[in-house]
């Protein structure tokens, strides 16, 4: 089988095709960076190692994998041909009759075929050898990271810390000449309301492939604060506070609500995302048509239906069956979609998973970058295992020209239950949100209040703050992007660098600077420890005592990955609610 992927976007972001070749095998292929894919696929071929792309092949499953990288195919304007050699059994070239209306049928289902001297030619080189002529260009896969929330106080100091890194940052800000005058006229910026879903276009999120969260409500004294915030900045001292600007509802439930609607499709799910088949109560489909050596005057055959209970477990799968044979100098049998009427994006994810039961033949996955007939593809070929699922072109010709040693003429059946790309693990945190120390406290039982900071004990006459923050965050567990939620005790103007004490369960109190949760951000993006996980964080300072740093002796940068190492699965302090629930 040779299945076909073209993917538009030097970053494989979007899908184009697929396509699918007989060779003679079956497997889980994984294709690695796929950023835009608008609709081929093929099954069959290698990227270099230096290239975002690779292909893994798990054996039999569930237990080896084989991993392989995909190399780029450029196929030559030269007609070239291979001699016909014997590989278990004759390989002949016999004459037999074209059926010239199958070449026209396969002629019109395609939307964009090349003319048929250019498609002539292209099938040549399929069977020719196809060695690279020139280099491909490496794609880029690095990505956006997107901040919300750029000109608060942690955001801001996170913006600085990414440009500083040489990290590209896009700012998600409602007030743009502010968020200019305090960031920079060089800032890559986008104006929207997060509480107002359709100032998030999609074109906003274009390229973004993390997230670092710091919306919060704006909380202030009742008295007023100075035009430099003075107070807010103190952080410590306790004001008679209210909420300014929009309620707490609007900002850390609706708000978080629309921001993970808004991004989800860049960053991505860890369960991936369904390219075609069926799970459980999801399906998709793709339109799906034969593309054999018929176009070059052979009389291989193949076609592609959808079997009720032909996939695992008695659920529908895809068949791809048929056959081929070697007369006419033929030798191949594929099937291959149109091109996607609307690309679909896949950057967000590092490969191509296909689960398909074997028939221990031979097969290729190919994948396509430009919608053009007959561009660079990227190919690999796999080896399947008869009557095995497994998660896989098959022609006598391998990617590379040669012959394809364990081609068998005659008919061949490939049962596809789903082509799903996947998050290579570790996965890493996509989503890192800067909650708050506290939420779950304010209906705790037998929690003793006056020993509370100011928003616990007021959590109601503060719009039930600290609520809404716990129900953004369950928004964003229950999202499936891979996430981080930090929860900051009181925050302060101090400088970063003292020790720190993480902590999950939600019950401890102090302080921490606002550089340091920055900090704490930016490093939990990278730590596949931090993945999925809640939790809070302080300084070893004491409130009563004010931190300050010797510029000519500054402390040694911290290794975030020893405390992220310490945190735990499923610990979010809600268990000491389960017996009764927050209303609101």
């Amino acid at each position: 089988m040779w299945c076909e992927m073209n993917v538009l976007n030097s970053s494989l972001p979007a899908a184009i095709s697929m396509e699918c070749h007989c060779l003679s095998t079956v497997g889980v292929a994984h294709c690695s960076r796929i950023p835009s894919f608008q609709g081929a696929s093929t099954i069959g071929c290698n990227l270099p190692s230096s290239s975002p792309y690779s292909l893994l092949l798990p054996s039999p499953l569930p237990n080896s994998f084989l991993q392989r990288r995909l190399e780029p195919v450029v196929y030559q304007k030269k007609l070239s041909f291979h001699p016909l050699r014997t590989y278990k059994g004759s390989i002949r070239a016999e004459k037999q009759g074209w059926d010239v209306g199958r070449f026209w049928k396969t002629l019109s289902f395609f939307d964009q075929l090349p003319s048929p001297g250019k498609l002539f030619a292209f099938l040549i080189e399929k069977i020719s050898d196809p060695s690279p002529s020139k280099a491909v260009k490496p794609m880029d896969t690095s990505g956006i990271v997107l901040v919300a929330g750029a000109t608060g106080g942690v955001g801001r100091r996170v913006v600085d810390l990414l440009r500083k890194n040489g990290q590209a940052v896009r700012v998600l800000v409602r007030n743009e000449e502010k968020a200019r005058k305090m960031l920079g006229e060089d800032v890559d910026l986008i104006v929207g309301d997060i509480t107002k879903a359709s100032t998030l276009l999609p074109e906003y999120f274009k390229g973004v492939k993390l997230v670092i969260n710091a919306v919060s409500v704006i909380v202030g004294p009742k008295e007023g604060d100075t035009p430099d915030r003075a107070k807010y900045s103190q952080g410590i001292k306790f004001f008679e506070p209210e909420i300014k600007g929009d309620s707490p509802e609007m900002i850390e439930f609706i708000g978080m609500k629309n921001l993970i609607s808004a991004v989800k499709e860049s960053v991505g799910l860890r369960c991936g995302k369904l390219v075609f088949g069926f799970e459980d109560n999801v399906s998709r489909e793709l339109p799906w048509g034969a593309l054999d050596d018929v176009v070059m005057g052979g009389v291989s055959a193949s076609g592609f239906e959808i079997d009720p209970s032909g996939g695992e477990n008695g659920r529908p799968a895809g068949i791809f069956r048929g056959f081929v044979s070697t007369a006419n100098n033929g030798g191949f049998a594929s099937i291959r979609t149109k091109n996607f009427s609307i690309p679909e994006d896949l950057s967000a994810y590092d490969g191509l998973e296909l689960r398909i039961k074997g028939d221990g033949r031979r097969y290729k996955f190919m994948l396509r970058t430009s919608r053009d007939w007959d561009t660079v593809a990227y190919t690999t070929g796999f080896d399947s295992v008869k009557d095995q699922w497994q998660s896989l072109m098959f022609s006598k010709f391998e990617y590379d020209g040669k012959l394809n040693p364990t081609f068998v003429e005659g008919p061949f059946q490939l049962p596809i239950s789903t082509i799903r790309a996947y998050m290579k693990e570790p996965i890493t945190p996509r989503f890192v949100h800067v909650s708050s120390a506290g939420v779950t406290r304010p209906d705790r039982p037998g929690l003793d209040l006056t020993k509370q900071p100011p928003a616990v004990r007021m959590n109601k006459e503060l719009g039930f703050i600290l609520t809404y923050k716990l129900k953004g965050e369950d928004l964003i567990r229950e999202s499936g992007i891979p996430y981080t939620i930090i929860r900051p005790c009181a925050l302060t103007e101090e400088p970063a660098g003292a020790d720190l004490i993480f902590a999950q369960g939600d019950d401890i109190t102090g302080k921490i600077s606002r550089e340091e949760v920055a900090k704490v951000c930016i490093a939990a993006l990278e730590s596949p420890y931090a993945c999925d996980k809640t939790f809070e964080v302080k300084s070893v300072i004491p409130f009563s005592e004010p931190y300050t740093v010797d510029p000519e002796n500054p402390p040694p940068e911290k290794d975030y990955n020893v405390y992220f190492k310490t945190l735990k699965d499923g610990i979010t302090g809600k268990q000491s609610l389960e017996q009764t629930p927050v209303s609101v």
